[in-house]
């Protein structure tokens, strides 16, 4: 018999099972100290883990667990069924004889191990997923036809976050933007919003996409820098490109490191079109604001996790999912009158460069994601999702964006190479909850089967099937929109030249911290760069938006600051953009507990069971593994990690370096920290014990401190007065 589903990944034989999740356990169940020899059917999945929904090829239920569609039976086989006796040695001519030609084991396996890889993708590559639901609430009804969106409709929904300029092996926590692709699996067909953590982009024309690739990766003469944008070419580009200083700008400021995908927001960037069941037409921005709020981790911060745990972001997506802190996000809609110019308040809605205010345009919340299971197979799901802007439903088209309209073209063509073909939307991850019959018929990978001998239209044969859909049968209809009377140029509209005064609004509208961030952030990037003239030339661009900007990096990089070109706008500041300022809640925060043998068992289960009450993932930190008064540690001092804990609870004095070290990144990133009595001293050794947000407080009342602390992610009272 398998070994039982354990409900947690670590227990004392001792004691009852320990209530608390503690996640990162590699297996459903722990393992056995021998090799196990008893045959028995594959284990299950881990109880956080789910799959794509099992269908056909062609979208139709199959009622199968999704358990089934991977391995199956108790012994090893062949990739034809055949079961087999060995797999640790080759077929040879004796023991020390040649390996023979005819051992179709050896070559089976070694040949589809050599195919294993698939290209990665050209952009965001470095990627981590989930799966969830989706609940809409109604209140686009009003706007979209789209069923999905009608109040009280779930729909299964498959997120995946990345990096842009990383390779698969990049690290987590560089700057750089991030991608937030949603695909739901609605009744009506996919729909994927595939977005990104900042709302606008760097050019405005996708025929210009190859060019800023090009200049974000890597030199092609050494392959360096991996998955930076600190580096000549990139500057070069932007500088010569001023359309895109305002997606650099976002770039460079808090939005470019953030702290956890869940505290990560999401952006449609491009302007969408939506219809409702009059007909009745709109212009809208989508946004996913998640629950937790907007946060960021520190430049430092960003640096050590790049060192001590590439995987950062991925593993605090699995490990909050398996902990049961299940992130959210609200969907909300900008909308603006669908007008013949589609300009609102003198924007350019066709323009991605450009933002609305939502203090022009408030958000409209239509709905909730929540995302509450991890991928079974990376491979299968998280590299293997296919995601396409022009996969459309009903009450959801596009417009005339010229960077939209490139990446209608691009992502089918760049599936098709990734993938090995057409055929890729059949994978078990992009499979429709919708019924496909679409007479589109072989390639590679084909498998489904097809019946009839008439995939075309008209047709007799197969008795006319299929038959075309009217609006009443759910068909998606294109908008018809006036397209105005014009000449055939490469050219944009001048609408689009203004290239300075949103980035002007936005560095304006930050808190004075997070402008400090932004003039660091630059005279980091630029100080990279070898050529000087780069340097000079950025310099001018920033003088154009904000000349105290300019004069902070200028003098960084020991450069005279110039004067404008043009005239720096005068803006009204959006606080919509900030992310200081706000409570949000703690739920989902990883908190840690230092404690030792001198700490009361009562006070380190007091604080371990009140953070775990509050939503909070505990994490407790000892001189050494195992468990501490029959509680689980999940690190040792010389595992442990400042940047994986939001805050510190310190039940015991310490001086041992290792922890001295941790204490001092959390107080120096504007972290909480909280101590008992007991370890008083402990803060008062390393000059903190006075500080904003160090609280000496009895253990029962610990929680409750943490909270408050918690709900502005930072102590930024601290952080300004050690940057004074």
């Amino acid at each position: 018999m398998p070994p039982t589903r354990r409900r947690d990944h670590v227990m004392d034989a001792a004691r009852e099972p320990d209530p608390i999740t503690i996640p990162g356990a590699p297996a459903p169940v722990p393992p056995s100290l021998e090799e196990p020899t008893e045959p028995h059917k594959p284990l299950p999945p881990k109880p956080d883990q789910g799959a794509p929904e099992t269908r056909t090829p062609t979208g139709v239920p199959t009622d199968y667990p999704p358990e089934t569609v991977g391995q199956q039976g108790a012994y090893l086989t062949t990739a034809q069924g055949a079961r087999l006796t060995d797999t640790d040695h080759s077929l040879k001519a004796g023991p020390r004889g040649p390996v023979l030609l005819q051992d179709h084991h050896l070559r089976e396996k070694i040949t589809h191990f050599d195919h294993e890889r698939i290209p990665e993708r050209v952009v965001h590559a470095r990627g981590a997923a989930a799966h969830g639901v989706f609940v809409a609430n109604g209140a686009a009804e009003s706007v979209t036809k789209a069923g999905f969106l009608k109040r009280g409709v779930t729909t299964p929904v498959f997120v995946r976050f990345s990096t842009v300029l990383g390779s698969r092996g990049s690290a987590d926590t560089v700057r750089d933007t991030r991608g937030f692709a949603t695909k739901f699996y609605t009744d009506e067909g996919v729909y994927d919003l595939v977005g990104n953590n900042i709302p606008v982009f760097f050019i405005q024309d996708a025929i210009k996409f190859p060019d800023i690739i090009h200049a974000g990766k890597p030199h092609p003469d050494r392959e360096i820098p991996q998955a930076q944008s600190a580096h000549d070419t990139f500057w070069d580009f932007v500088s010569l490109h001023t359309e895109a200083q305002a997606h650099a700008m976002w770039n460079m400021s808090d939005r470019g490191i953030p702290r956890s995908y869940r505290m990560m927001q999401g952006f449609g960037v491009h302007t969408f079109r939506l219809v409702n069941d009059a007909g009745e037409t709109v212009l809208v921005k989508f946004h996913w604001r998640p629950k937790l709020g907007t946060h960021s981790l520190t430049w430092e911060e960003a640096q050590l996790a790049s060192g001590k745990d590439p995987d950062f972001h991925r593993r605090d997506l699995a490990d909050a999912i398996e902990a049961g802190a299940f992130p959210q996000w609200d969907l909300a809609l900008q909308v603006m009158p669908d007008t013949p110019e589609e300009t609102f308040e003198g924007i350019d809605l066709l323009d991605p460069t450009k933002i609305v205010p939502e203090e022009l345009a408030p958000l409209q919340v239509i709905g909730t994601m929540t995302l509450n299971a991890n991928p079974t197979n990376f491979f299968a799901e998280t590299e293997q999702v296919a995601f396409h802007p022009g996969h459309l439903v009903p009450g959801i088209d596009v417009t005339n964006d010229a960077l939209l309209q490139g990446r209608l073209f691009s992502y089918i063509d760049t599936q098709i190479t990734r993938l090995g073909g057409p055929n890729f939307a059949q994978l078990p991850i992009n499979r429709p909850h919708a019924p496909i019959n679409d007479m589109l018929r072989d390639g590679m990978h084909q498998t489904a089967v097809h019946a009839g001998v008439a995939p075309y239209k008209p047709n007799s044969l197969d008795g006319g099937c299929p038959f075309f859909a009217g609006a009443d049968e759910g068909a998606f209809i294109d908008i018809p929109v006036t397209v105005s009377e014009s000449v055939k140029e490469r050219a944009d509209s001048r609408s689009f030249d203004d290239h300075f005064s949103q980035v002007t609004l936005f560095y304006r509208s930050l808190t004075p911290i997070e402008q400090q961030h932004v003039a660091e952030a630059y005279a980091f990037e630029l100080g990279k760069c070898y050529e000087q003239a780069v340097k000079e030339r950025q310099l001018q661009a920033l003088a154009n938006i904000d000349a105290d900007l300019c004069a902070t990096v200028a003098a960084a990089l020991g450069l005279p600051a110039p004067a404008p070109t043009v005239e720096v706008a005068d803006v009204e500041p959006s606080p919509a953009l900030r992310q200081v300022g706000e409570q949000w809640p703690a739920e989902g925060r990883v908190v840690g507990i230092v404690a030792d043998e001198s700490t009361e068992a009562s006070a380190l289960a007091t604080v371990r069971e009140g953070l775990h009450a509050a939503g909070i993932v505990p994490l407790v930190i000892a001189p050494h593994g195992g468990m501490l008064h029959g509680i689980p540690v999940q690190r040792s001092v010389q595992t442990a990690a400042s940047i994986e804990v939001d805050a510190v609870v310190l039940l015991a004095p310490s001086t041992d370096p290792r922890a001295l070290r941790m204490l001092g990144e959390v107080f120096r990133h504007g972290k909480a920290i909280a101590a008992s009595p007991a370890a008083a001293d402990t803060l008062e050794a390393v000059h903190i014990g006075d500080a904003p947000g160090v609280v000496t407080v009895e253990p029962a009342a610990a929680v409750d401190e943490l909270l408050t602390l918690l709900s502005t992610h930072r102590v930024w009272e601290r952080l300004e007065a050690l940057r004074a």
